[in-house]
């Protein structure tokens, strides 16, 4: 998948070198049928979904992470970031902007790929199915996503004049769920393949869009269709890697047996990176840390874990220091620790050869995930003693004892949620942990949060270009 980013990125620099550019038909002559015939250029648009998608997942540990109590922006230098630390952000931000743009542009490229791709048949366009397959994963992703940041939110399904954006009401969110997630994600995981090779390795398997419908009715409360889906994703052949360290090593490969499904970066200087490493690394750490890891272009400490985290953890748990790290050892074996901030996260650090161009994916969905939602949906369904079992492969890996299968369902409820607080920290999972459990008005009231915070309010510059509260109304607190 990687390698198909960077050729897509050639193939467009090589093109602008060619004379025949400059006789390129003018805007008012040219038709978006004309690049929706081949079996090539239909791949191409489903990379081009993709790309939307890598530019929003810069972001998501806002929303995931620094939203939440475990995380927050330690060097107090960036407005917007202290601002979601407090609740006091503005509609105005402009990634709340960007945010909102790239959704809808992935949803946009769906749409098209769906409506040009559907009378078309196997004969002209062979790989129809997986196609059509990858742009309903894609836009169930993104009202996924979508809904659990602004609630409700226009349900777009087609390719929409200007005028029509202008009409397109805000559905409720029950309504997306039942009318195009699940649908869409359920479509996905019937036509996908188990798995890729080469350079398609990256884009979404059976076994994402099966997970995903875990999670998905796992965050609706439907229990039952969890369990369902997650028990079936246990089947698949996955497997936690033994040493939890090797999910954050980067000098190994990424598709390992727990990987799921990532959104992919690719460092090389194409613009084609993550901008993780340069950005969790603590700056008050200096050149020293900067070098020791690799990582040129210099540190941001953005998004840093809090003490109050780091004292949470069992200090027999394996987790702790790659999670939440009070410092590193240095290459003649010396401990380094930081002056200015206590704690930074070393799941995101590779090697870079320039600023925010790491090779560092952002890990979506991965099986230590689904081992702790399945358990979620078998202790929700009364099936305790069934439900420990796979909490215990999670802590056995970090080194922690067992817990007891004789646990009651309210204390196995708050086992599981603790485990995920420390097997998922940092991975943009907290802060959709507490809302789907109702856990987060009382966990973060003290940190500013009221209860219509629940959802982000929808960005200003699309409320004004609506103008109409009839059809796109602001979320309730942000009038």
């Amino acid at each position: 998948m990687k390698k198909i980013f960077v050729f897509i990125v050639l193939v467009s620099v090589l093109a602008s070198c060619k004379k025949s550019f400059i006789t390129i038909k003018p805007d008012s002559t040219a038709s978006v049928d004309d690049v929706y015939k081949t079996d090539k250029d239909f791949k191409d648009a489903v990379v081009a979904m993709y790309a939307t998608l890598r530019n929003q997942y810069q972001d998501f540990w806002i929303y995931g992470d620094l939203r939440a109590d475990d995380s927050w922006h330690a060097l107090g230098n960036d407005a917007f970031l202290v601002s979601v630390n407090t609740f006091s952000m503005s509609s105005s931000a402009a990634t709340m902007i960007s945010s909102w743009r790239n959704y809808y542009a992935m949803i946009n490229r769906a749409n098209m790929i769906l409506s040009k791709i559907d009378p078309l048949t196997t004969a002209v366009i062979p790989n129809k199915d997986q196609y059509v397959a990858e742009a309903k994963f894609m836009r169930a992703f993104a009202y996924f996503d979508m809904v659990r940041i602004w609630g409700d939110v226009p349900l777009i399904t087609k390719p929409i004049s200007i005028a029509e954006g202008y009409k397109a009401k805000r559905e409720k969110v029950a309504t997306i769920y039942s009318q195009l997630i699940i649908p869409d994600m359920l479509a996905a995981e019937s036509k996908l393949p188990a798995k890729y090779g080469g350079a398609d390795v990256g884009r979404p398997t059976k076994g994402a869009a099966t997970s995903m419908l875990g999670r998905i009715y796992l965050t609706i409360k439907d229990f039952p269709n969890a369990e369902t889906k997650l028990q079936q994703v246990t089947t698949m052949g996955y497997a936690l890697l033994p040493n939890y360290n090797d999910l954050w090593n980067y000098t190994k490969d990424e598709h390992h047996s727990e990987y799921i499904f990532d959104v992919e970066y690719q460092d090389g200087g194409l613009g084609l990176g993550s901008r993780f490493s340069n950005a969790f690394l603590p700056k008050s750490a200096g050149s020293a840390a900067d070098a020791f890891y690799g990582v040129k272009g210099g540190a941001g400490e953005m998004n840093t874990p809090t003490v109050e985290y780091f004292n949470a953890f069992d200090p027999n748990d394996k987790r702790r220091d790659v999670t939440v790290a009070k410092g590193y050892y240095d290459n003649n074996g010396v401990f380094q620790g930081f002056l200015q901030i206590a704690t930074f996260t070393k799941k995101y650090l590779a090697a870079t050869p320039a600023l925010n161009d790491s090779k560092v994916n952002w890990k979506v969905i991965r099986y230590g995930d689904v081992l702790l939602m399945y358990a979620e949906a078998l202790n929700e369904n009364g099936k305790t003693a069934q439900a420990i079992p796979y909490v215990n492969q999670i802590r056995q890996r970090a080194g922690l004892p067992d817990l007891s299968t004789a646990l009651s369902k309210d204390d196995a409820r708050t086992a599981i949620y603790n485990e995920r607080r420390f097997e998922l920290g940092m991975e943009g999972v907290r802060w959709f942990d507490l809302i789907r459990t109702g856990r987060a008005l009382t966990v973060m009231t003290p940190y500013g949060m009221k209860a219509y915070h629940a959802v982000w309010p929808i960005p200003l510059i699309e409320i004004q270009i609506i103008n109409d509260p009839s059809v796109l109304p602001q979320n309730e607190g942000y009038d």
